[in-house]
């Protein structure tokens, strides 16, 4: 998988001619933004605003309608007579959603140099405003408008985009929010990209945008934003979920993942035994990820990090801190040694798993062997896993063709790779890229098939949000992972 995603040609973007250098200028390396033959530009301040701002009236009237949650009826105060010419709206119109509880709680005083550098409606705090009410009210307040012959709100409604601030889920939220207007038909969907203020960030990394906040944050800003208007689109593919349990089993899943309306009866398609594994009725959560999904140790560590920092939340003080303490927490719970009054075995996933694939252009399902060593199988979309790390590795032409014929892996090509990780020491060795992880599979569709036993719970984890699992011993609890049918559009930073 490339570093920096293939762009695509059919996706709309714009390119501008760089501000001139003035007294308030910022010297920047254009590279960041992929033109590696300009030398150093200067941003100017009012130029870059300009770019970006909205006219008044559109703002005022988006936040209204979102206000309201009502994009039908916009109140006559707020409209322009007549409504505004196409020349009135920014070369490339910009929001901001900031997630202030990301990294080392950054986002208060970034929310305000954003709104110093853009304006103050176009920068959303996240705590007063959801990725869903700006998707279904904010842009639904500029469609209506140019329905109404708004040339200006409809020029700025087909050019937006939207820079997340946040970590990988804060960017995945969003990114889950958008994907509703592909499933109402709409064209024309904003292209995110990213401010890096979490852990891990390898959404970040992956399309150009680094893997951690700035030092001199104030002025990277500036560049940033400056860097997101010029920016290529590439597509990422992304990833349903559904978790079928018995019905009235208990869980706490992570906010990305939603309840089912109704209780279904469980696809007996793999119960070819039938030896009643599957029950008659099933309770289902269903969600979407974009980096990766993992069951196993690794998860459970996950667990133990992510309940330590509600509790306890002056210690997450940014991913240096949170890292160290995620360390420790590895060597507690097993990695590295499996407590002699255990059975080593039980930490084996095969003891408690099954696994079906389906390929490329396969309709069929394939049931492949679960490794007796890994205690950890993760499911990665993106290039980039555990901060920046490569655990599938650059394989050579020769591997891939004997490996049951694997494919360079790309985030767009429809294909999802499947590794596993042994234990402490061979997980070290993978992040430390001195090994690459056990591949498993690669695959369009995946079923994990889970059955408890001597292990009451199992414990999951999706783009970083873990959750424990209750497993019984008479029934199976499945995971299904299938392609959505459409793609996220991502602003490459480089």
């Amino acid at each position: 998988m490339e570093e920096t995603p293939r762009s695509v040609g059919e996706a709309s973007t714009t390119n501008f001619v760089a501000a001139r250098p003035s007294a308030k200028t910022d010297a920047v390396t254009m590279r960041g933004c992929g033109f590696a033959n300009l030398a150093l530009v200067g941003i100017d301040r009012e130029e870059l605003r300009g770019r970006l701002a909205m006219p008044e009236y559109l703002r005022l009237a988006m936040r209204d309608c979102i206000k309201r949650k009502d994009s039908t009826e916009i109140p006559d105060h707020l409209l322009l007579p007549g409504g505004a010419a196409a020349e009135m709206a920014p070369h490339a119109p910009m929001v901001v959603f900031i997630n202030p509880k990301s990294g080392g709680r950054h986002g208060p005083v970034l929310k305000e140099r954003l709104q110093q550098l853009m304006t103050e409606e176009q920068v959303f705090d996240l705590t007063e405003v959801k990725p869903h009410e700006f998707v279904r009210y904010g842009l639904g307040c500029l469609e209506t408008l140019a329905l109404k012959g708004d040339e200006c709100a409809r020029e700025c409604r087909e050019k937006m985009r939207i820079m997340v601030a946040g970590g990988d889920g804060t960017v995945g939220w969003v990114l889950g929010c958008l994907g509703e207007l592909h499933k109402d038909g709409k064209s024309h969907i904003p292209p995110v990209g990213v401010i890096p203020l979490g852990t891990g960030n390898d959404l970040s990394r992956s399309f150009g945008w680094g893997g951690s906040f700035p030092f001199a944050w104030r002025s990277a800003m500036k560049r940033t934003l400056h860097r997101a208007t010029l920016g290529s689109v590439s597509r990422l593919d992304s990833w349903k979920i559904v978790v079928s349990m018995p019905s009235g089993e208990v869980v706490d899943p992570p906010y990305s993942l939603k309840p089912t309306i109704e209780e279904t009866a469980l696809d007996q398609a793999l119960d070819a035994d039938g030896d009643g594994d599957v029950p008659p009725k099933a309770k289902s959560y269903e969600g979407v990820f974009y980096n990766y999904f993992s069951i196993g140790m690794d998860a459970q560590v996950a667990y133990g990090f992510h309940h330590l920092r509600n509790e306890k939340p002056y210690l997450a003080q940014g991913p240096v801190t949170n890292k160290i303490i995620y360390s420790s927490y590895s060597c507690t719970q097993g990695w590295f040694c499996t407590p002699c009054v255990n059975n080593p075995g039980l930490r084996g996933l095969r003891n408690i798993m099954k696994i079906h694939i389906k390929k490329a252009n396969c309709s069929e399902w394939e049931e492949i062997n679960v490794p007796k060593s890994v205690r950890s199988i993760v499911v990665l979309n993106l290039y980039n896993y555990g901060s920046g790390r490569h655990p599938w590795g650059n394989l050579r032409p020769k591997y891939l063709e004997k490996q049951r014929g694997f494919v360079e892996a790309h985030c767009d090509d429809g294909l999802i790779e499947i590794f596993g990780l042994k234990q402490g020491w061979h997980a070290s060795f993978v992040m430390a890229q001195i090994i690459s992880a056990k591949h498993i599979a690669q695959a369009a569709a995946i079923r994990f098939e889970l059955r408890g036993g001597d292990w009451k719970n199992a414990f999951l984890q999706m783009d970083g949000e873990p959750w424990k699992q209750p497993m019984k011993s008479d029934y199976s609890t499945f995971v299904e992972i299938k392609k959505v049918p459409f793609q996220s559009l991502m602003i490459n930073g480089e």
